[in-house]
């Protein structure tokens, strides 16, 4: 099998780590920048990289691409545009609107999560890394995570009434 170059981890992988970005930090231009030092650091530590595991190895360089602005920068950037508002669906124009609404207000409540919850739903439930991918992430226990994960499903759930829309 023929090993993968960098420039077919970026073209395969850009968009993902791009809306992982964005959804974490809200801001289209920043998550651009810290796109480009995700892979700017991947490229250096290619090496470290399994074959079967980048994805999940390119999402972890992301995060503490993000963690390491977020500590320089000491505030928090969450800002009402993000990532769910972008999102959009070629259907009618009414259910365009309500599913637009929905994930506006899951967004929100997402956003409003303490940090590792938030981190927890939008690993596992927005971009479909396994328990102990995302666990690897943040750099905790699976059992940890699964907890993590539990509690801000449920924080949600609460909010929304008990209605919860992951597909």
């Amino acid at each position: 099998m023929k090993k993968k170059t960098f420039d077919d981890l970026y073209q395969s992988h850009i968009k993902d780590v791009f809306r992982y970005l964005l959804s974490l930090c809200g801001d289209y231009y920043l998550a651009e920048d810290l796109v480009n030092e995700t892979f700017y650091r991947a490229y250096l530590f290619l090496d470290d990289c399994r074959e079967d595991k980048c994805k999940p190895w390119l999402f972890k360089v992301a995060y503490h691409a993000y963690i390491d602005f977020r500590r320089k920068n000491s505030r928090i950037l969450l800002k009402d545009r993000t990532y769910f508002d972008a999102l959009k669906e070629t259907e009618t124009p009414e259910g365009s609107y309500i599913r637009q609404e929905q994930l506006h207000q899951i967004s929100q409540l997402i956003a409003a999560l303490p940090e590792h919850q938030k981190q927890a739903i939008l690993l596992y439930d927005f971009h479909g890394l396994h328990y102990k991918e995302a666990a690897e992430i943040m750099q905790i226990s699976v059992g940890y995570f699964k907890v993590l994960l539990f509690r801000a499903r449920q924080k949600v759930r609460e909010q929304r009434g008990g209605m919860m829309y992951f597909e």
